[in-house]
């Protein structure tokens, strides 16, 4: 299945974070329901993750640097007069120098969190945080059934200082996850789980993007990742207040 033809440059800019919150909630929408605009996407996010596990940055190597601040100290062409070929020879050497360093500065796509963050911003500012919106983990956990293939855990934790808002899909690293979403006084906290890959068990990780605290864990053969713009201690907090009401 294709794209469709008006869609395609509007999924490369939903993929790199550039849509507009009113333009971002439209194309998501149609996502939900074209399935080969939906394909298109995933295949253009399957080719990102490709792109970023191959380690495309590499450091330039010191013999480089070398070649090149020797050149640069040279003397001025009007200072010196070397031959036609000699210095036919040495401008294109700076040029493939120059293209080889512009080779070796470009960085690989942007890596998961990235994604997270973009979804979490994208929720806040589209006016789609929620499909279902209510407090009641009994009406967010079984709205989950059958939308998608696994099943989120949805504790309550309004006494720990983390009300629940409600749930809604999300659509992250190629395939349809859960996003639970709570809240700490007005600030959002979206959970985003799916079932965890086959291998070893990840290390909990916590770090900051963009300004934004995201912190990742496994449990019960699901992978949890928690962004907001709350003070990273706080989303430390909410993850163990997390584990310790979701249940066995």
């Amino acid at each position: 299945m294709t794209a469709c033809p008006d869609k395609e440059d509007l999924l490369q800019a939903l993929l790199d974070g550039e849509l507009d919150a009113a333009n971002a909630k439209a194309c998501e929408t149609h996502l939900k329901t074209c399935g080969g605009c939906a394909q298109a996407f995933g295949r253009l996010q399957d080719l990102r993750a490709r792109l970023a596990a191959a380690a495309a940055a590499h450091p330039a190597p010191e013999s480089l640097r070398t070649r090149i601040t020797a050149q640069l100290a040279e003397p001025e062409p009007s200072r010196r007069r070397p031959r036609i070929g000699a210095s036919w020879a040495l401008g294109t050497g700076v040029a493939a120098l120059a293209a080889s360093l512009a080779l070796v500065a470009i960085r690989p796509v942007a890596p998961l969190e990235d994604e997270l963050v973009s979804s979490h911003i994208r929720s806040t500012l589209a006016g789609h945080l929620v499909d279902v919106e209510t407090s009641d983990r009994h009406v967010v956990k079984p709205w989950f059934n059958g939308r998608v293939d696994f099943a989120p855990p949805v504790p309550e934790l309004a006494a720990a200082g983390y009300p629940l808002v409600g749930g809604r899909l999300d659509y992250v690293h190629g395939r349809v996850v859960a996003a639970v979403v709570y809240r700490r006084n007005r600030h959002v906290i979206n959970l985003f789980a799916w079932p965890a890959s086959v291998g070893p068990d990840l290390t909990r990780m916590a770090n900051a993007r963009n300004g934004y605290a995201v912190t990742r864990w496994r449990e019960r053969g699901l992978e949890f990742w928690a962004v907001s713009d709350i003070d990273p201690a706080d989303l430390e907090a909410f993850r163990r207040a997390f584990i310790s009401h979701a249940g066995p």
